[in-house]
């Protein structure tokens, strides 16, 4: 598997710790002086970090902080008994630093926290499918109703049938939409994306077909319609609930010939294209009370999908808060680490009744607006929403123990070999805590379009 890698600052470092990294799998980097490490965190695109404070001086702070403001290191400082009585020192840790260790401790436990600090920093690349994800087509999630999707989405993506994708406003479907087509066999031509409620209805029959040179007044030159534009490809529907009852017509009669007619044209044109389709409303009672044909409806929905709230996707809530992050943390004016325990817990509470695009847009205006180092709950405009459920400590440690299993997958893609490392645990122990936390081990292949693999 690909070693991880890892920056060890120390003044004398330990050869046993070092030793025990290794063994551990990880790529180490041993460098005494601060100068060096800004030069590896360059090689090295995301990396765990290991300071160690005992041996600098207060002299060095200014140094060692310029080191720990360095993007994409997943840093836990490790110090001397008394040592972060100093308040500058315990300054520095609590801004930069994902964790801190109180010498003496066991290697063990200093590798196990370098791994969590590695992995929260590279949250922002799991995606459905793809190692780098860039883009909007990426979708984040662990829950069991995410990976129902995910095997959803990979199996109609082998066939040309009409998708219809239902949910809530703001829960992905253009999303979705994108990672069918980029799984099917028209991955390599157009996907146009198409919002039937933002295009005014005397517009909608020119947008879609297009129309010919003098086909009316001011038609000064031949528009190649939406539709025609993504020959070969996808056309994605979004909003198909508000499609105007005439363009219904002309989409149906699209759907049944495959020919286009251009306003003005004196010829149909074949056109080949795959039909995705969206909609937040009740498609049924659409239906019933006459505002959508039944027949174009039945056309449409071939193959349905259903996008699940964000309310219903579980510890998804908190991966999906800490991808975007990861994703807007350098709109920051400042350095920012995280959330807060009380962010957390409110994130954890709220209802999220516009879904992922609510959460987007809340996590991207604290980044803005965050006073501190960390994000509050207050930053997030839900301190409304922090009363924390009493549980047992058996339920708590259960609870984290089964979180911490579900991220090592989610970092992993699944692969069950690399988590078991990164937990410190053998392959056959993790084998064992999947099976006590009813969580089924499912080895994805290259194509696996799920970003971790464990379902209950």
């Amino acid at each position: 598997m690909d070693k991880r890698h890892l920056i060890y600052l120390s003044r004398e470092p330990s050869a046993d710790l070092t030793a025990r990294f290794r063994e551990a799998g990880w790529d180490v980097e041993t460098v005494q002086s601060t100068r060096s490490v800004a030069r590896l965190v360059r090689d090295r695109p995301v990396a765990g970090g290991l300071v160690d404070l005992s041996g600098f001086a207060g002299s060095d702070l200014d140094s060692i902080e310029a080191c720990l403001a360095l993007p994409n290191v997943g840093w836990v400082a490790i110090a001397a008994a008394g040592q972060l009585s100093d308040m500058r020192l315990r300054r520095l840790v609590r801004d930069y630093c994902f964790d801190y260790i109180t010498l003496p401790a066991r290697p063990e436990r200093i590798v196990d926290a370098i791994g969590h600090a590695c992995g929260m920093v590279s949250l922002e690349e799991p995606s459905l499918g793809d190692a780098s994800p860039s883009g909007e087509g990426q979708m984040v999630g662990a829950s069991e109703v995410m990976l129902a999707l995910f095997r959803v989405i990979r199996k109609v993506a082998t066939t040309d049938a009409p998708v219809f994708i239902s949910g809530e406003s703001g829960t992905g479907k253009e999303l979705t939409a994108v990672a069918i087509h980029e799984r099917s066999r028209r991955r390599n031509e157009p996907f146009v994306a198409i919002n039937c409620g933002a295009i005014p209805p005397h517009l909608m029959q020119s947008e879609l077909f297009g129309y010919e040179r003098g086909a009316f007044t001011g038609a000064n030159q031949r528009k190649i319609g939406r539709v025609e534009s993504a020959n070969g490809g996808t056309v994605f529907f979004d909003e198909i609930g508000d499609l105007p009852l005439e363009s219904q017509a002309s989409l149906l009669r699209f759907l049944q010939e495959g020919k286009v007619d251009r306003l003005g044209g004196h010829a149909p044109i074949d056109v080949d294209v795959r039909i995705i389709s969206a909609t937040h409303v009740d498609m049924e009672s659409a239906v019933n009370e006459g505002r959508f044909r039944t027949d174009l409806y039945h056309r449409l929905c071939v193959l349905q999908v259903d996008e699940p709230p964000l309310r219903e996707r579980g510890s998804d809530i908190e991966l999906l808060a800490l991808y975007m992050f990861e994703r807007f943390r350098k709109e920051a004016s400042q350095r920012l680490h995280g959330f807060t325990s009380d962010a957390l817990i409110a994130i954890r509470n709220y209802g999220w009744p516009g879904n992922v695009r609510e959460l987007g847009n809340r996590v991207r205006r604290s980044i803005v607006m965050a006073e501190g180092r960390r994000i509050t709950a207050r930053d997030l405009e839900l301190t409304d929403h922090v009363e924390v459920v009493p549980v047992t400590l058996s339920q708590a440690r259960e609870s984290a123990e089964r979180q911490a299993i579900e991220l090592a997958l989610l970092r992993h893609r699944g692969r069950l070999g690399e988590a078991a490392v990164e937990l410190g645990v053998s392959r056959v122990t993790l084998y064992r805590l999947l099976s006590s936390h009813r969580m089924r081990p499912v080895e994805g292949g290259d194509d696996d379009a799920s970003p971790t693999q464990a379902r209950t």
